[in-house]
């Protein structure tokens, strides 16, 4: 496959016809442009059959960062459409092997990291308390993420008394102060 097939193959797929494929090609920005919609389309369609072949795709990319962005920005898209974590588990399980064939290990344990704080929201969100060192291997994003969303009081304490920045625990703390105080 060369770029050029990938590409015009990506666009087909998700029905996006108004951008020239050479364009694509000869400038890393449009084609970074034209992989968001591409996840934007992607990440709408109610069948996930094709989401492990479309990253395939993505990733190889010979401009990793955008590549990376990409796949995150469906990471991000699809976690938040999934109903608990025993189900992101199962859809990330199918993208593992394609991520695990990038070469810029800096790239793939970026993915990974995101997953895996996806997987943590996910089982949060789904009644798990965890641990401060549970906690601990969550990423700042993430961290922020669960202070200024959660509505457990129970996380919005974990985090108040152990996140890893104090802007992230001060969010917590009062979230947990207005919680406590609404009727």
């Amino acid at each position: 496959m060369t770029l050029h097939s990938d590409v015009a193959e990506l666009l087909a797929g998700a029905g996006i016809d108004d951008v020239d494929v050479d364009d694509a090609v000869a400038d890393e920005h449009v084609r970074s442009s034209a992989y968001q919609r591409v996840v934007s389309v992607t990440a709408s369609s109610r069948s996930r059959d094709r989401d492990r072949a479309i990253v395939a795709t993505i990733l190889r990319d010979p401009h990793g960062m955008g590549s990376r962005t990409a796949v995150v920005a469906l990471v991000d898209r699809i976690a938040t459409q999934m109903t608990g974590p025993a189900e992101f588990r199962r859809w990330s399980a199918e993208l593992l092997p394609e991520i695990d064939r990038l070469t810029a290990e800096g790239h793939r344990g970026f993915i990974r990291r995101r997953i895996h704080d996806w997987l943590f929201y996910l089982s949060v969100k789904d009644g798990q308390i965890s641990t401060p060192a549970e906690l601990a291997k969550v990423t700042d994003w993430m961290q922020r993420v669960l202070a200024e969303e959660s509505t457990s009081l129970a996380v919005l304490a974990l985090l108040a008394e152990s996140g890893s920045r104090k802007k992230t625990r001060n969010i917590a703390k009062d979230r947990a102060r207005s919680r406590k105080l609404m009727p």
